[in-house]
């Protein structure tokens, strides 16, 4: 499934660029993720823990980089990974593209996200709904990280919360109402045929 989203930060493009080039710094802004080894110059080893409601999801894999483009300020990710309990696999391709945006910039992310077994049973509507909410949290959590390397201070004092609990439900199940009222409630409106 793929899955599309924009963030925005309020840091000037180079900066978040140079951020995106420090992979270990990038990961800590992702809730609940943990990169463990480095096995290569563009390749790494982690966790990820996702928590929602009762359901707790964690998976152990691999991410390698497998573009970084200077020109184009964009990147691509291919990561994989099991279910620790044996529940079902995921896989994601990561294409993200950064663009000014006024003083800030803007990072178009697009997912191309396949998930077998425990995680896949809750659909399409709810996963992207979980993963929008991850983004947004991501992106706050750079916006603090990149703030503090601006200012001298410590990133690593940062502490970016385990991907976990209420939040994320009550956040997805408001995105997933909200597109509910869009389809049913909004007038439809007629396409227009091109003659």
């Amino acid at each position: 499934m793929l899955i599309t989203n924009q963030i925005e930060v309020a840091q000037p493009l180079d900066a978040v660029w140079a951020f995106f080039g420090d992979i270990p710094q990038v990961a800590a802004c992702l809730p609940g993720a943990n990169l463990t080894d480095q096995t290569g110059e563009n390749r790494y080893e982690g966790d990820v823990i996702i928590r929602t409601g009762p359901v707790k999801l964690e998976f152990s894999g691999a991410a390698e980089i497998r573009d970084r483009d200077e020109a184009n300020k964009t990147i691509v990710v291919d990561a994989s990974g099991a279910d620790k309990k044996g529940r079902g696999q995921a896989a994601l391709a990561l294409t993200a593209r950064l663009q000014p945006l006024g003083g800030g910039t803007r990072v178009d992310v697009a997912l191309d996200l396949t998930i077998s077994g425990a995680a896949a049973q809750y659909g399409r509507g709810l996963v992207a709904d979980v993963t929008a909410v991850l983004l947004e949290q991501f992106a706050g959590s750079m916006q603090q990280r990149i703030d503090a390397v601006s200012k001298g201070l410590d990133p690593n004092a940062i502490v970016t919360k385990p991907a976990s609990g209420l939040s994320i439900v009550a956040r997805a199940t408001r995105l997933a109402l909200a597109r509910v009222f869009r389809r049913f409630f909004l007038p439809y409106q007629p396409q227009p045929t091109g003659r």
